[in-house]
């Protein structure tokens, strides 16, 4: 009978532990929504088929260099006078088969192949370079819906909390109302506070369940049922960001070299003196090497006098090999190239000047940036203080209410106060905290909390 109980109570804590961790899978860290978003967002998908494309692309440059094959099959009749096996015209009906195989090496194009392999290269890196940069755009939507949800979770629990104090406020004061020391009045005012700090609650509630499903849609989740966030160890907000405020010129230089939208203008660059060689080369001459084998069978008809030799025996006896150079030199091409050629030349300019106008974009956000981290900070600093004063403003309101010495109203107020202090101290954390990141993001350090 032990034995059983044992087993039983084994049982019970398996399936007691496996529902605990599977309720914990279901609650995400901002790292773990960054990795599922990555890995499922539809827009990282097509630009991951367009990195795809692009190695394709490369492929058949670094292909062309090899010679190529390719067999050849034709058939045709005449009538009347048509040339015959040997080469003399008769009136008569014949058909005529041929049959090659042949090959052609580029061996020179002007250096258009390896200049046209080395854009194709850059071209590929410039779709890598892309890539990073709809995933880290993708990761600061994603932290800053998770902050957004963080924030209305604090905001839940200090409704919460309100409308747990203003139901202590009720005990008491039906205490005081039967001491004699505030009219029943206070009572219904007290109860009415009980009432709207639940509307509250049921706001906040809302606000959190939206923002926790606008998460879970940025994620592509199908299924968000239960879905919930976790809640990070927040202790001295401002010291454990304070890594993050480098000056302005630290962060660019930084971000001038990591950032994908710089490194992808630059490929850019590279990409476009690529395509200048590549439309030079029709200045210069190709050279290619050709050879192969063809073979071909006669048959006339209703020639008694010449019987038509067997279709082995031509195939065997009409083979022949060639191999042969063939040398392209432009003279006049209606100046098509030169218009090519100035053509790459502006687009160079052209992406030199979007390279350049991109650092400067950068440099402003970064600057932007900073200035909302320091504001940010700023107002959370102050905020702190508030919730301090509001505090201690909001004890004394309470035990001078307590006392009977003041009215609901001046409780409720004192109450709303220091509600409303540290709605806007949970707003200037969080807020502070993105713009923090927003910083980390530019220097290059991978979102986190």
């Amino acid at each position: 009978m032990k034995t059983k109980y044992v087993f039983l109570l084994i049982t019970a804590l398996v399936f007691l532990t496996g529902h605990t961790v599977q309720s914990q899978t279901n609650r995400w860290s901002l790292e773990d929504c960054i990795r599922y978003a990555i890995e499922h967002n539809l827009t990282i998908k097509r630009m991951e088929i367009q990195q795809s494309s692009a190695e394709v692309t490369l492929n058949t440059s670094e292909m062309s260099r090899f010679p190529d094959l390719n067999a050849k099959m034709e058939q045709n009749w005449g009538f009347g006078r048509t040339p015959t096996a040997t080469g003399l015209y008769e009136n008569t009906n014949q058909s005529n088969a041929s049959f090659s195989i042949g090959s052609s090496i580029p061996l020179f194009t002007g250096f258009r192949i390896p200049n046209e392999i080395a854009r194709d290269k850059l071209e590929l890196q410039a779709a890598v370079e892309n890539l990073n940069k709809a995933k880290e755009d993708l990761s600061l939507n994603i932290a800053s819906l998770f902050l957004q949800a963080l924030f209305n979770k604090e905001l839940l629990k200090i409704n919460e909390e309100q409308m747990d104090l203003s139901k202590m406020q009720v005990d008491r004061t039906s205490l005081l109302v039967d001491a004699g020391k505030v009219p029943a009045s206070q009572l219904y005012d007290i109860r009415a506070q009980v009432a709207n700090d639940k509307v509250n609650v049921v706001q906040s509630d809302n606000n959190l369940k939206i923002s926790l499903l606008d998460l879970a849609q940025s994620l592509e989740l199908e299924q968000n049922t239960g879905f919930d966030i976790l809640t990070p160890e927040l202790n001295d907000v401002i010291t454990e960001n304070i890594g993050s405020l480098k000056p302005i010129d630290v962060i660019f230089g930084s971000a001038v070299q990591t950032k994908p939208v710089i490194k992808t203008q630059e490929l850019s660059v590279e990409s476009a003196e690529k395509t200048l060689k590549i439309a030079q080369s029709g200045y210069m001459p190709t050279l290619n090497l050709t050879f192969g084998y063809g073979t071909n069978y006669y048959y006339t008809y209703g020639d008694n006098e010449h019987p038509n030799e067997t279709l082995s025996y031509q195939l065997k006896n009409k083979g022949q090999e060639y191999i042969g150079l063939s040398l392209n030199i432009p003279i006049f091409n209606r100046f098509s190239v030169r218009n090519q050629v100035r053509q790459a030349q502006f687009n160079i300019e052209t992406q030199r000047l979007t390279l350049e106008n991109a650092k400067k974009d950068l440099y402003k956000e970064i600057q932007t940036a900073y200035l909302n981290a320091t504001s940010a900070r700023e107002k959370y600093r102050a905020a702190v203080e508030a919730v301090k004063s509001t505090s201690e403003s909001f004890k004394y309101a309470q035990e001078r209410y307590e006392a009977g010495k003041s009215t609901v109203y001046e409780f409720n107020e004192a109450k709303t106060k220091l509600a409303r202090s540290l709605s806007e101290e949970a707003q200037a954390k969080y807020d502070y905290i993105f713009r923090s990141k927003i910083l980390d993001f530019y220097y290059g350090i991978p979102i986190k909390l």
